[in-house]
């Protein structure tokens, strides 16, 4: 019988709390700015803990970063794996996928930003949004969904395509962001062996109500 994990001590909670406190920091100078040439002391102070306790969590600024967009990514992955529960169709997650992304851009406009300026670099991670889709993917080509033969190519041709909906959404905010994101969405689906009609019914099925 599994068993509960132990309950943090004070003195975790406190560490956990500063090492978040440093992620958040850094994720805003991210989506505000893109510049990682900020100083250590100013992250510091940004985030309003000392300058010596940003060594006791990270060894560089570039370490730091990286767990920022990770952290980013991995509360874009969560949000998605929130509003599809119970879809069973593989054709229908990605669908789903890219028009919650579209109003995501309205909604969580920093998880956005990051994406967008930071994403591609992470579209083969172990962690955040990658795994989930890989994992999606590879269910599709098993079930006879999806034609293609390889999830891991197939995620570098869908998750470039999501990327560029997030920079398009950005750029271009006066643009209908679900009709956007449902063309994109239907290419995507032709491109992974799904028949025309079929791809076109599936980005028209009723969408989750982002939370």
């Amino acid at each position: 019988m599994p068993t509960s994990a132990p309950t943090k001590n004070r003195f975790e909670r406190r560490r956990a709390e500063t090492r978040q406190a440093l992620i958040r920091a850094a994720r805003h100078i991210l989506a505000e700015t893109g510049d990682t040439s900020a100083s250590i002391q100013a992250i510091a102070e940004r985030a309003d803990v000392g300058f010596g306790s940003f060594y006791n969590h990270f060894e560089s600024k570039t370490e730091l970063f990286d767990a920022a967009v990770t952290d980013a990514l991995e509360e874009f992955g969560q949000i998605i794996d929130e509003h599809v529960q119970g879809i069973d169709d593989p054709a229908e997650l990605v669908a789903v996928g890219f028009r919650l992304t579209a109003q995501m851009a309205d909604s969580h406009p920093e998880l956005m930003q990051i994406l967008r300026d930071r994403g591609l670099a992470y579209i083969h991670s172990d962690r955040g949004l990658a795994p989930r889709a890989l994992r999606d993917l590879e269910v599709g080509i098993a079930s006879g969904r999806f034609t293609c033969s390889n999830a891991t190519t197939a995620l570098s041709a869908v998750g470039g395509t999501l990327m560029s909906l997030v920079a398009l959404r950005l750029a271009r905010p006066d643009l209908d962001g679900d009709e956007t994101a449902s063309d994109l969405a239907e290419m995507s689906l032709r491109m992974l062996g799904v028949p025309p009609d079929d791809a076109h019914e599936v980005i028209r099925r009723p969408l989750p109500t982002l939370v």
